[in-house]
């Protein structure tokens, strides 16, 4: 079942688009001011006070925004993997006790076609998956394919 959650917005994130409104709205103004006087001596006043600290506020909120959106993205990662990991089964709430059973172990090791890791059949990123296969072993000695960091499986010996 999914729960409503409200999206809130990083604060860097409104930064950046503050930042970005208001150097948009400085060199609108300072063309409009260069644009109207005919000597350079007059239009420099203007290119120093709109239209350089604009240009600079805009990268100010390219920046942030970069910075924020990583931010938000590496917060959802973490979210997304703590409630991977961290999933306890329901007996184990009611009696008060963690969960120590490891999240998967299955012997036998899948992967994805066109991964780049090898998975416990009982990962929970490839359980159910009808497109995952078995593992080639030439894959795993030749370092192509790493360990899921989920399951922890180890490389069975042929």
């Amino acid at each position: 079942m999914r729960t409503a959650r409200l999206r809130t917005v990083h604060p860097v994130l409104w930064a950046g688009w503050a930042a970005l409104a208001a150097g948009a709205v400085l060199c609108v103004i300072g063309w409009y001011g260069i644009s109207g006087e005919r000597f350079a001596e007059r239009q420099l006043p203007y290119l120093a006070s709109c239209t350089v600290p604009g240009a600079a506020l805009i990268i100010a909120g390219s920046v942030l925004l970069t910075h924020g959106r990583g931010t938000l993205a590496a917060a959802r990662v973490e979210e997304l993997y703590g409630l991977l990991v961290a999933a306890e089964p329901a007996d184990a709430e009611e009696s008060g006790q963690p969960a120590t059973a490891p999240l998967a172990v299955s012997g036998d090791l899948l992967m994805m076609p066109g991964g780049t890791l090898w998975h416990r059949a009982d990962c929970p990123l490839v359980a159910g998956k009808v497109e995952a296969v078995p593992v080639d072993a030439k894959l795993v000695r030749s370092g192509e394919l790493g360990p899921c960091p989920i399951c922890e499986p180890v490389e069975a010996d042929d």
